[in-house]
C-alpha cells in the first residue's frame, strides 16, 4: 500500500526530481515508511510506501532485470504468489518478495494485458523505457484511486488530487460539472474531479500514453449479470461460503499486524467469522459507537466478538469533533457529502494503534441487494400505474407549496415515475433547490449535462430486471464514488490499509450469477447471503434490521456544533466566494434548527466550504503532521471480556 505519483513529458523534456518529491510529500500519510523515485528520459515516477509485504526489501519503484520496465503500485496483488511461480518458470528473475514486483515481469510477458491477470486492489503505473510508453491502470471495482491531468504537453498522475495540484502548471479552478454532481449525489462524478482539468481514471480502465500519440483510455473488464438457471439455492449458498473464505484467506496475507472493522452487521460479521476460522490466533476487531442509543451498534459488534473470541476494541464518539474538521477536508481530498466519513476516520484511527491492515465488509449491500431502498422501490413501483394526469396534478400542487413546507417533497416524489422517482429519494438538492442555493452567476456555470437527468437516462436504458439495473448503478457509481472513496481516504489518513474481501472480483462475478429472486426474496434483503451465513453467525445478527453507518450530526448541529456551522457557512469568507446564496443557507439552517433533518445538506455545504479554504484559498501545502487525535471525550473501552 502506498501513494504513487508521476509525470510523463510527451516530447521527452526532463522531469525534475523536485517536482516528483513535492507530489510525494503530500502523500506521506499514505506511505509513512519509505519514499522512492525513478527519473528517466522525460519521465519521473514516485511513491510513498506503507510496508505490508516484504517490508525489508520491497522498495518501489521496482524494475525488471535490465531496468527497461519500471512500476509503482498502490494496493495489493492477492494472486502474486501464483503469478510469481509462473513467471519464474518462464525465466524471470525476482529480486524481492514484494507482490508489486510481479507487475513488471507480467508486463514483459503480456504488455498492457497484464492488468487482466491481476487479482487485487490497485492503482498502478508501468513505464516502458524502450517504447517510451506509460501504462496507468485501476482495479476493477475502484477500490484504489488514481487522478491525472494533461497540461503543457505532460501527463501528471497521482493517488490523490492534492498531489496532482503540486505539479507545475496545474491550475486550481472549480470544475462545475463536479460541483453539480456533488450537490446532487453527495460526491464528485466518476470521471471529473472538483478541479477543472483534473480527471479520475475510472474503475476497470487503463490509460496508455506514448510519445507522439494521443492518450488512449480503454475499459478492460465489465461485470455481466448472467443468472445461472437450474442451480439449487443451497448449492449457491455453499458456493458463496467457499468463495468468501477463499477471498478472506488471500486478503489475510500480510507481513504486518492485521485486524478487522466490525460493525455488528452481516457483512463485517461474515468477514470476521471467516478470519477467525483461518487465523491461528485471536483476530483483532475494532468498533465505534455513539452516546445516542439509536445510532449505537456496539452491542451487536460485542455479540459477534464474543462469538468468535476476538480481541475487541471499542470507542465512543462524542460531538467534540471540531479538532478534526480541517484534517477531514485535507484527507478527503475532495468535497464529500457523506458524513459517515467521520466515524470511518475515527475507527481507522483506533485500528491504526494496533494493526497496519484491516479487512472490512464493504460491498455486500451492492452485491447482494442489501439496501432498504430496494425494498422501497419494490413497493413503490406499483405507483407507476397512477395515470399521468394525476401525477401531473400532484407535481403542480407540490410546486405551489412553499419550499420546506411539510408534505411538499412527498407530493413531488409521487408525481414522478420510473427511474426518476427512484433517484429522487437519493437526490440531495433538486434542480429548483440548486437554483435557490447558488447565486445566479454560479448557477449558470453548473453543467448543462444535469447529473440527475444523466442517471435517470442511464437507468431507463438498462436492460434486464429492475433490481439488477439498480444494483449495477450502485456498483458503478455509489460504491466507488462514495463507499470506497470514504474508506480509502479515511484509512490512509492514518497509514492504515483497508482491504475489502467481498469485492474480490471472482466473488463479485459469482454474485452476478445469482438470480434476482434470491438476492431480494419475499421482502428479505440479501436473502441468499443470509442463508449462506445461517449456522455460522448468530441468527440475531443475520435477521436484525439493517442500520447504516450513520452519525447523529443532525442533533449535534442543533446542539454543540450549531455555532460552528452557522459561523462557517455565513462567514464573510464564504460570502465573498460568491457561490452560495446566504439567504437560502440561512433558511436551511433555520429549518434544521426547527426540527427538519437537513444534516446531509449542511454537511455537504460544510465540506465544500472547508475544501475551498484548504485548496483554493491557499497554494501552500499544509505541513506534514500526524492525523488528528481522537475526540478528547471519547473513551476506549477494554477488550469486552471476550472468550475464545
Amino acid at each position: 500500500m502506498c501513494g504513487i505519483a508521476g509525470i510523463f513529458a510527451h516530447d521527452g523534456r526532463p522531469v525534475g526530481p523536485a517536482a516528483i518529491r513535492a507530489m510525494c510529500a503530500v502523500l506521506a500519510h499514505r506511505g509513512p515508511d519509505d519514499e522512492g523515485l525513478y527519473i528517466g528520459q522525460g519521465v519521473g515516477l514516485g511513491m510513498r510506501r506503507l510496508s505490508i509485504i516484504d517490508p525489508a526489501s520491497g522498495h518501489q519503484p521496482l524494475s525488471n532485470e535490465d531496468g527497461t520496465v519500471w512500476a509503482v503500485c498502490n494496493g495489493e496483488i492477492y494472486n502474486f504468489k501464483e503469478l510469481r511461480r509462473d513467471l519464474v518458470a518462464r525465466g524471470h528473475v525476482f529480486t524481492t518478495g514484494s507482490d508489486a514486483e510481479t507487475i513488471v515481469h507480467l508486463y514483459e510477458e503480456h504488455g498492457e494485458g497484464c492488468v487482466e491477470r491481476l487479482r487485487g486492489m490497485f492503482a498502478l503505473a508501468v513505464w516502458d523505457d524502450r517504447r517510451r510508453r506509460l501504462l496507468l491502470a485501476r482495479d476493477r471495482l475502484g477500490i484504489k484511486p488514481l487522478y491525472y491531468a494533461e497540461s503543457d504537453g505532460r501527463l501528471v498522475f497521482a493517488s490523490e488530487l492534492k498531489a496532482v495540484l503540486q505539479a507545475p502548471r496545474i491550475e486550481r479552478r472549480l470544475g462545475w460539472r463536479a460541483v453539480d454532481h456533488l450537490f446532487t449525489f453527495l460526491s464528485t462524478p466518476a470521471r471529473d474531479s472538483i478541479v477543472e482539468g483534473v480527471r479520475k481514471l475510472e474503475p476497470a480502465h487503463l490509460l496508455v500514453a506514448a510519445a507522439g500519440r494521443p492518450v488512449r483510455i480503454e475499459r478492460y473488464w465489465e461485470l455481466r449479470f448472467d443468472p445461472a438457471a437450474g442451480r439449487r439455492e443451497e448449492e449457491i449458498a455453499e458456493g458463496l461460503r467457499e468463495r468468501l473464505e477463499e477471498s478472506v484467506r488471500l486478503h489475510m496475507v500480510s507481513d504486518v499486524p492485521l485486524g478487522a472493522f466490525l460493525s455488528g452487521g452481516l457483512d463485517s460479521s461474515a468477514v470476521v467469522a471467516s478470519m477467525s476460522r483461518l487465523s491461528a490466533g485471536r483476530v483483532k476487531t475494532f468498533s465505534i459507537g455513539f452516546l445516542e442509543a439509536d445510532y449505537n451498534e456496539l452491542r451487536h459488534a460485542q455479540r459477534v466478538a464474543r462469538q468468535f473470541g476476538t480481541e475487541h476494541h471499542e470507542l465512543v464518539v462524542t460531538p467534540d469533533i471540531l479538532g478534526m474538521v480541517e484534517d477531514l477536508a485535507w484527507f478527503l481530498d475532495e468535497p464529500f457529502g457523506d458524513s459517515s466519513a467521520i466515524p470511518t476516520y475515527v475507527v481507522s484511527r483506533l485500528a491504526s494503534e494496533f494493526v497496519t491492515v484491516v479487512l472490512s465488509g464493504d460491498g455486500g449491500d451492492e452485491l447482494f441487494a442489501g439496501y432498504d431502498k430496494y425494498l422501497v422501490e419494490e413497493r413503490e413501483r406499483r405507483h407507476d400505474r397512477v395515470p399521468r394526469p394525476v401525477r401531473g396534478a400532484l407535481g403542480l400542487l407540490s410546486r405551489l407549496m412553499p419550499d420546506g413546507m411539510r408534505g411538499r417533497n412527498l407530493l413531488h416524489h409521487f408525481s414522478l415515475a420510473g427511474p426518476r422517482r427512484y433517484l429522487d429519494a437519493s437526490t440531495l438538492f433538486r434542480p429548483a433547490q440548486k437554483r435557490a442555493l447558488f447565486r445566479p452567476d454560479a448557477f449558470e456555470r453548473l453543467s448543462a449535462d444535469d447529473p440527475l437527468r444523466t442517471a435517470t437516462e442511464r437507468l431507463a436504458r438498462a436492460g434486464g430486471d429492475w433490481l439488477t439495473a439498480l444494483q449495477r448503478l450502485d456498483l458503478e457509481s455509489y460504491l466507488p464514488l462514495d463507499i470506497l472513496t470514504k474508506v480509502d481516504r479515511m484509512s490512509m489518513a492514518h497509514g492504515l490499509e483497508a482491504r475489502v474481501p467481498l469485492l474480490d472480483h471472482p466473488l463479485v462475478e459469482f454474485a452476478a450469477t445469482i438470480p434476482a429472486g434470491l438476492r431480494l426474496k419475499d421482502g428479505v434483503t440479501k436473502s441468499i447471503f443470509k442463508r449462506s451465513m445461517r449456522g455460522i453467525l448468530p441468527d440475531a445478527i443475520i435477521d436484525r434490521r439493517k442500520q447504516g453507518f450513520a452519525v447523529p450530526l443532525g442533533r449535534w448541529f442543533r446542539g454543540r456544533l450549531g455555532p460552528f456551522v452557522r459561523d462557517l457557512l455565513l462567514s464573510e469568507t464564504c460570502r465573498r466566494r460568491g457561490i452560495l446564496d446566504p439567504r437560502y443557507v440561512e433558511r436551511l439552517l433555520a429549518r434544521h434548527e426547527g426540527g427538519r433533518d437537513l444534516d446531509l445538506q449542511l454537511w455537504t455545504l460544510i465540506s465544500f466550504e472547508l475544501w475551498c479554504r484548504t485548496f483554493l484559498d491557499t497554494r501552500t501545502p499544509r505541513p506534514a503532521r500526524p492525523a488528528a487525535v481522537l475526540p478528547r471525550r471519547a473513551v476506549v473501552l477494554p477488550s469486552a471480556g471476550v472468550q475464545a
